[in-house]
């Protein structure tokens, strides 16, 4: 088989533009929906104006937001079938039913009721406007809810079967997809990090108006809010994380190898607190070996962590590629074997199929399904091509993990300093609340780095490469598009800091009305 790698790579480049740009706007709009609905729950059960101002203020950041993001996330939807139409030929019965419940349910949901939270302040009672509200922040976790179950088919398909007929795989079970245990810990990972962003967000904002001496009272209440809910999806983000490591050491061994720079596998394995690789050997005898120039490592934990057992044997990128019999791991080249014969065995049925000749359609298809479990790799062209890029997954793990309990120290002394009144008297926590803003986006982009990058070159796990997934297409057609994307994405970036900017320094409207 003969890929166009160039093809691959700019279509690659395009999806993760893309994907990146989109995921700016997302995490803002799924956390920032709550603290709002908290807000005006708090105003309906009060009866304090001053909540109701509060309210409507998060609320005009929210819209601005939320427009860009709809924009960017039809695109991203539009490059399946345009960028990656052999993937969508695969799999679509199975990865379309989300996408197709995302917009016929949650969308519409969606869209709906903030019509309503906007426009209904003097047409509906409290209750009715506070129900809006509520709405609408679910509806846009339904969104992401049927979006993160379809990414998580992707890192570990289940509830489906393969049909030779049509050279495509089927959906089985439904439930199987929606309740996948991987589907499951991505969602709530990747919600409670966003509301972690959001909470950030919230008071990176109050504490500029502190720091102006503006908007005291809204800035204060705003941060109390902010900071408990943070506090609360961060400590929650922890305890998610730690469950998808779990799901990661057991469907995708390899991305674990590269988030933690593991090269050889062994037992009483440590985490890497902090660690810088050593540049990697040209070498073909040590491609699979890679050092640290200097570590910190936690013993044992990496074992424990991910097996629940200190002495637990953790492979690593050599383990993987190599295999280990005594590990009962299978190596890379037995995989391809396996996988070209899948492949063979395919086209013999669907040419037995042809010549109506029944006995050899099934043994074929016995042979397919014998091989089946590692089609994918039939399309690999050398080993090496199953190793992710190492330094960036691992560099990106550990931003996000660092960052992570920064971001629970920080609401910790932030509530301390508001319960002690001393928060309008630092300007340093002020200044860091405010720096806080990019290092939550920082690490929101790390999160989705290790997760897409860390399963290359897998657009399906063991399934399909991502040489198997793109279109037929011209490279300079991809190359084209990538760079109106990236002036437009760009653009719409610079647009939205604008905006939200100008709407900041102008701050809330007087009253409530």
């Amino acid at each position: 088989m003969q890929f166009d790698y160039a093809l691959i790579d700019w279509s690659r480049a395009q999806f993760a533009l893309t994907a990146m740009y989109h995921w700016i706007f997302v995490p803002i709009t799924l956390g920032i929906t709550f603290i709002i609905a908290i807000m005006e729950t708090i105003y309906v059960k009060t009866g304090n104006p001053e909540w109701k101002r509060i309210t409507k203020y998060w609320m005009t950041l929210f819209g601005i937001n939320f427009a860009l993001g709809v924009a960017t996330g039809i695109i991203l939807e539009f490059e399946f079938g345009t960028n990656w139409s052999n993937y969508s030929w695969f799999v679509g019965d199975i990865f379309g039913a989300p996408l197709a419940i995302e917009g016929i349910m949650a969308f519409f949901l969606e869209s709906t009721f903030i019509a309503l939270m906007f426009f209904g302040w003097n047409k509906l009672s409290k209750r009715a406007h506070l129900f809006s509200t509520w709405i609408t922040a679910i509806g846009t976790n339904l969104s992401a809810l049927w979006i993160l179950v379809a990414n998580g088919w992707m890192q570990s398909p289940v509830g489906m079967g393969f049909n030779p007929n049509t050279a495509r795989n089927e959906m089985v079970n439904f439930w199987d997809v929606f309740l996948s245990p991987v589907a499951v810990s991505k969602f709530l990972h990747t919600i409670s990090s966003s509301y972690t962003l959001a909470a950030l967000f919230v008071i990176g904002i109050s504490a500029w108006y502190l720091l102006q001496k503006r908007e005291i009272s809204l800035a204060r209440k705003s941060m109390v809010v902010a900071a408990v809910f943070g506090l609360i999806t961060s400590l929650y983000t922890a305890v998610t994380g730690d469950a998808s490591a779990k799901q990661v050491a057991d469907k995708q061994p390899m991305k674990l190898a590269a988030m933690e720079g593991l090269y050889q596998g062994k037992e009483k394995a440590g985490l890497v607190a902090f660690g810088v690789l050593a540049p990697q050997s040209n070498t073909q005898k040590e491609q699979f070996i890679r050092d640290f120039y200097m570590k910190i490592e936690i013993p044992n934990a990496l074992s424990l962590l991910t097996y629940n057992n200190p002495n637990a044997f953790v492979p690593g990128v050599k383990d993987l590629v190599e295999g280990n019999k005594e590990k009962g791991l299978v190596s890379v080249s037995d995989k391809m074997v396996m996988g070209k014969t899948a492949i063979k065995a395919l086209a013999d049925y669907r040419n037995a199929l042809k010549a109506k000749d029944s006995l050899k359609a099934a043994d074929a298809k016995k042979t397919l399904d014998a091989n089946f479990k590692y089609f994918g790799y039939g399309y690999i062209e050398n080993v090496h091509q199953t190793i992710p890029n190492v330094a960036l997954t691992f560099y990106s793990f550990h931003i996000m993990i660092i960052l992570g309990f920064w971001f629970i120290i920080f609401f910790s002394v932030i509530l301390i300093m508001i319960y002690n009144n001393k928060i309008l008297h630092s300007k340093l926590w002020l200044r860091l609340s405010i720096i806080g803003i990019p290092l939550a986006f920082l690490a929101s982009e790390a999160g989705w780095i290790v997760a897409e990058v860390g399963r290359q070159p897998w657009v399906i796990q063991d399934l399909m490469p991502a040489m198997a997934a793109v279109s037929k297409i011209s490279t300079g057609t991809v190359q084209i598009t990538f760079w109106l994307f990236a002036i437009v994405f760009t653009a719409l970036l610079i647009a939205e800091i604008s905006i939200m900017t100008k709407q900041i320094k102008l701050g809330p409207k007087d009253g409530g009305q």
